[in-house]
């Protein structure tokens, strides 16, 4: 067992079942939001892996057994969040929890037989508030990353009306080589905010001192209406029709087709000829290939010099990221004096140290589907204050919309006076008299503004403090 840190107030209590992946890296993210943690683990190995980590309750057990409820205080909890690796468990762990009297259920379910359209059983069959789909997740949002500029990342935020857009900085760009605060001055015409980067495997949130370096990897915010200014003054150009090409036909990458089919030109390459077979049967509009997507004829046998989105989706991590670095190479080559293409390059991960290492060598995007599985969860946990909340892909970053209270310590100021929020929180908009407007020095927050804003993941809670009165 652990020692508990005080209980910060307003924050629930809750019961995790599983410490595995999701469990794992949701435990840490709920610490840092200060919630009261307990969590039932079957396994020895893995909770000796969190000891070090979380500050928790931890019961070494079985997640069905009445003995392990009792110790865990079940009448008492807020929450309870089922993970583990099993979806039976998970799903009839939540009917017990809905016995015991816990008013919110949270489950991790694979199959899709359980909360989709056309399912058997609806998540109210099982007690369940919140079904996760590790897999539907990441397929939803590579498909999302593809359709939103073919792998420029575009975050809608403020109900569509303001945008994060990322891009890589060229030795060419405007902004290379200057100050975070020259680059506000010079395009006073209209307003963005640079609210965080990423210089190798090192996570910025600026301020105005920072200095813009190329390969620096950049999130600015905008008004939606300046966005396409915005995205010329970056050197990233509009996408026309493009092509995908996508490595493993398991769950994520056959799900990716699917979706894309039919609207988009596909080609899914699979190293299992049984798997390959079954996929083009299923698949009517994906061309399916048989081949290892590792190897560089592979790829350029199936067409990926034709491509502009490469999607790898293999269960092996070193697979993804290194046909990604191969594909950077061989797509971006100029041939015979022509330019180079700019392609782009998805990568999914199961490992959350190796997102920034995918970014860095190589990959556009980085995923791990149990990241998003859990931003999924903190989502629906942090509702109050925190009307919504994204993490951002290769940064150590979130991007949260949030409200301010009357008397809270943002709001006694203007931004340029709050010398606290200096490379740990950037506010980037603010909403007042129904219109978002990017925040400057002079911005003062008002009792009541919709503030959007961002920090590094562990400043979450101290950022949330900022706006409490």
């Amino acid at each position: 067992m652990l020692k508990r840190k005080k209980r910060a107030n307003g924050s629930e209590k809750i019961l995790v079942l599983g410490l595995g992946g999701v469990g794992h890296y949701l435990t840490k993210r709920l610490a840092h939001d200060g919630h009261a943690l307990t969590a039932i683990e079957k396994n020895p190995d893995l909770i000796r892996q969190v000891e070090g980590d979380v500050d928790a309750r931890l019961i070494q057990g079985d997640a069905l057994r009445a003995k392990c409820w009792k110790e865990a205080g079940a009448k008492d909890i807020d929450y309870l969040i089922a993970v583990t690796d099993n979806d039976a468990v998970n799903m009839l762990a939540s009917v017990i929890a809905d016995r015991a009297g816990i008013k919110r259920k949270i489950a991790r379910v694979r199959s899709l037989d359980l909360g989709t359209e056309g399912s058997m059983l609806a998540p109210e069959d099982m007690k369940i508030d919140l079904v996760i789909h590790p897999e539907e997740l990441t397929a939803q949002e590579i498909v999302r990353l593809v359709k939103l500029r073919a792998g420029n990342v575009v975050i809608e935020i403020g109900q569509g009306q303001m945008r994060m857009l990322a891009t890589r900085v060229q030795e060419s760009s405007p902004l290379a080589h200057k100050l975070v605060k020259d680059i506000s001055y010079a395009y006073e015409d209209f307003r963005f905010r640079i609210v965080s980067m990423a210089r190798g495997i090192k996570t910025i949130i600026p301020d105005g001192e920072e200095e813009v370096l190329p390969q620096d990897q950049l999130f600015m915010l905008a008004r939606s209406e300046d966005l396409p200014r915005l995205m010329e003054l970056a050197g990233v150009e509009p996408e026309r029709h493009h092509r995908v090409m996508i490595l493993g036909g398991g769950l994520v990458g056959s799900r990716i087709a699917e979706l894309l089919e039919g609207s988009f030109n596909v080609k899914l390459i699979e190293e299992d000829e049984r798997r390959a077979e079954e996929l083009s049967h299923r698949l009517r509009h994906v061309e399916v290939l048989h081949g290892d997507g590792s190897n560089s004829d592979t790829l350029t046998q199936g067409g990926l010099l034709e491509m502009d989105t490469l999607i790898t989706a293999t269960r092996n991590n070193e697979t993804n990221i290194m046909s990604c670095l191969l594909a950077k190479h061989l797509m971006d080559e100029p041939a015979g004096g022509s330019h180079a293409r700019h392609s782009k390059t998805i990568a999914l991960v199961d490992k959350e140290e190796y997102l920034v290492l995918a970014a860095t060598m190589g990959a556009d995007v980085a995923l791990d589907k149990k990241v998003l599985a859990a931003n999924e969860i903190l989502k629906y946990i942090r509702r109050g204050k925190l009307l919504s909340v994204a993490h951002l892909h290769g940064f150590d970053a979130e991007v949260v919309e949030i409200v301010a209270d009357e008397g809270s310590p943002i709001t006694r100021a203007p931004l340029r006076r709050m010398r606290n929020l200096r490379g740990k929180v950037v506010i980037g908009g603010v909403f007042s008299d129904r219109a978002w407007r990017i925040a400057v020095g002079s911005t003062q927050v008002q009792p009541g503004d919709r503030v959007i804003a961002i920090c590094r993941s562990r400043e979450l809670q101290g950022l949330q403090n900022l706006f409490l009165g």
